[in-house]
């Protein structure tokens, strides 16, 4: 599989990484685990738009499981925040 100059996912992984490291960096701050559970989710979702930008090809069912894994961390974070 060749590398398709796809905007949408480009724009989809930088954001992904801004996120990543803002929520890394609002952990190490104030050591809150629901931000660092949202960190690692973007970063997940990084992974999927990275495949797709970079032209590596998985399995349907990688991107499905990273994406789920992704969503289910973001649900336990904003799970942890509810409770506080």
């Amino acid at each position: 599989m060749t590398a398709v100059p796809d905007i949408t996912a480009g724009i989809n992984l930088l954001l992904c990484i801004v996120i990543f490291v803002l929520g890394y960096l609002m952990y190490r701050r104030q050591e809150k685990i629901s931000a660092l559970l949202i960190s690692i989710a973007f970063g997940l979702f990084g992974l999927s738009h990275f495949s797709v930008v970079t032209g590596i090809s998985f399995p349907e069912v990688t991107f499905i499981l990273l994406r789920i894994s992704g969503y289910v961390l973001v649900v336990a974070a904003l799970w942890l925040m509810l409770s506080e």
